[in-house]
């Protein structure tokens, strides 16, 4: 399923670079806002660790990474299988739901890392020269950073794409997720920056392993110990979304049997 999601999203090339010029516009939008503010400051202290430089590669990094933890499919396609009665026919299979669902995703995933994230990232690294990690092992913790983080979020689209089946429209859910992700994940500004009650907020949730702390391990203001937090939310999201898939189970009928 990882293999036909990949192919099928190859089939639309011309679309997604399209939608990479849109996105790239919106980062260099952020990124120069950020470096204005640098300039304006006349000090790096306007920035704090980060700095001008930093920030710009901060809001470069978080921008390009968009389409591997944050720009997944709706509900993983969940609520318009439940308004088609798909959903029997797919709770039929003899692999689980949770599971065939989460291998189309990888798929999608991998083919935006290539072709969406890849091409972003590189763009931004031409425009604004910011600097890149020196040491190796960097780039191998962000990687399974980034892995950990895109687990996450689908398992956040799967719970919010299976409460269609009790719900019928469950497109709210997926807006306060995506309003929860914007401010509680640090892709516009850093976590630290926060007003108290927000930072409280995004501590005891899963979003600041989404963005946040993959940033800083990129950038070298963090090691790899925010990976283990990443982990133990994702074993207890696996677990929430398995439950979540046994009620539904017993929730569902066809034909009002």
């Amino acid at each position: 399923m990882v293999r036909k999601s990949f192919k099928r999203n190859h089939q639309y090339r011309m679309a997604n670079w399209i939608q990479n010029i849109g996105s790239a516009v919106f980062g260099f939008v952020y990124a120069s806002i950020w470096a204005g503010i640098g300039a304006s400051g006349g000090t790096a202290n306007v920035l704090g660790v980060y700095g001008t430089g930093g920030m710009v590669a901060y809001i470069a990094f978080n921008q390009s990474v968009l389409h591997i933890v944050l720009f997944l499919t709706n509900g993983l396609g969940l609520e318009q299988s439940v308004r088609t009665g798909q959903i029997s026919l797919e709770l039929m299979r003899p692999t689980p739901l949770f599971y065939q669902l989460m291998g189309r995703e990888w798929g999608q995933i991998a083919y935006q890392a290539l072709y969406k994230s890849l091409p972003m990232f590189v763009f931004y690294y031409l425009i604004f020269r910011f600097p890149l990690p020196q040491q190796p092992a960097v780039y191998a913790w962000t990687l399974l950073s980034l892995i950990c983080a895109a687990y996450l979020s689908i398992c956040l689209q799967f719970l919010i794409g299976i409460a269609a089946l009790w719900t019928t429209e469950s497109r709210w859910l997926f807006w306060i997720n995506y309003a929860c992700h914007t401010l509680l994940s640090g892709f516009f500004i850093p976590l630290e920056w926060l007003p108290e009650p927000f930072r409280q907020l995004s501590a005891v949730t899963p979003y600041p392993y989404i963005q946040y702390h993959t940033t800083r391990m990129f950038m070298g203001l963090e090691g790899p110990q925010a990976i283990v937090p990443a982990l133990l939310w994702g074993a207890a999201l696996t677990g929430l979304c398995l439950f979540a898939t046994r009620l539904a189970r017993r929730k569902l009928e066809v034909q009002g049997g």
